[in-house]
């Protein structure tokens, strides 16, 4: 199989979706959750993006995995936070829903790439 960059990852490509929409949503955010909630939404989604091209560079599949385990970890993190947005009634019930999809998505995804992953290690 000839070399394929982080950007032609699936799972990579739905996790930049899900930064982005976030990013458009916490624009609704009150003011003062600049350096709160606002800022640990941006660093959660950005780091299932960035742990998932990072581990993509390594060399090992053991380490590609590790880093995939870790964006796993993230995406679980955003879904927290933004259930935190539900408690303070900075989104609706039915916005949480939609993200939880997407975050759902995300980690089926996700779980599959770290499938392959390991299936590719035992071959090694």
């Amino acid at each position: 199989m000839p070399y394929q960059s982080f950007e032609e990852l699936e799972v990579w490509k739905r996790a930049r979706l899900l930064k982005k929409e976030v990013s458009v949503l916490v624009k609704g955010f009150p003011e003062e959750e600049k350096y709160r909630l606002i800022d640990q939404l941006k660093r959660s989604t950005r780091s299932i993006g960035s742990q998932i091209s990072e581990g993509h560079g390594r060399q090992t599949y053991p380490d590609r995995i590790r880093f995939c385990i870790i964006a796993r970890g993230s995406l679980s993190e955003t879904l927290n936070h933004l259930i935190d947005a539900l408690d303070e009634d900075f989104i609706t019930e039915s916005a949480l829903e939609i993200f939880r999809q997407r975050i759902t998505e995300v980690e089926k995804l996700l779980n599959g790439y770290i499938a392959y992953l390991e299936r590719k290690a035992k071959e090694k």
